[in-house]
């Protein structure tokens, strides 16, 4: 079963969040209902980054690392793939 790491994003270089899970559809829809309370707080609602790992342990190491990186990478990272910051939600229905 794939895992994925994504970040979440209130707007353009605002506040993220960084997680992990095997179903990012189902993941990415509970931050947009505002379940969780710090994306809810924070307005973290647009997915602007993710990528798939195909065990557990690579996916939470990954996900480890990029949450002690300094936001200069973070927002490298995620300007590499995603230059415009757009909500990248719509594309991941096929994932899981």
């Amino acid at each position: 079963m794939p895992h994925f790491v994504y970040i979440l994003a209130s707007r353009p270089n605002g506040a993220i969040y960084i997680g992990r899970t095997e179903q990012l559809r189902s993941g990415v829809q509970a931050h947009q209902m505002g379940l969780s309370k710090h994306t809810a707080k924070h307005n973290i609602r647009h997915l602007v980054w993710f990528e798939r790992h195909e065990e557990f342990e690579t996916s939470l190491r990954r996900q480890r690392s990029i949450k002690r990186w300094r936001r200069a990478w973070k927002n490298a990272l995620i300007a590499e793939k995603n230059p415009e910051w757009v909500d990248l939600s719509n594309l991941v229905f096929d994932l899981d």
